[in-house]
């Protein structure tokens, strides 16, 4: 039984990237960190010591949030491989 939507797509469904979701989130989570480093909230320092300072906080987020979308990109494929798309198979 396929899930109630509001939207009505016109093409045809298919499967989300999740490699394109991965690099979306890493872009999105290299961002975000670099915000935080940065921020209007921050010491005024050398900005080329704060980078290297914040490296590693960096470059954890930037892998979160591509983990963290590229698993909702996949989990989205499987549920909807299984209950909406069920006779594509």
């Amino acid at each position: 039984m396929p899930l109630p939507s509001l939207y009505i797509s016109k093409g045809e469904a298919r499967a989300w990237s999740a490699l394109r979701a991965a690099g979306y989130g890493a872009a999105i989570g290299a961002l975000a960190a670099l915000f935080k480093s940065f921020g209007p909230l921050r010491e005024s320092s050398g900005v080329f010591e704060n980078l290297l300072a914040h490296l590693p906080e960096i470059a954890r987020a930037t892998l979160a949030f591509a983990l963290l979308c590229a698993g909702a990109a996949a989990l989205r494929n499987f549920i909807a491989q299984r209950l909406i798309w069920p006779d594509a198979r």
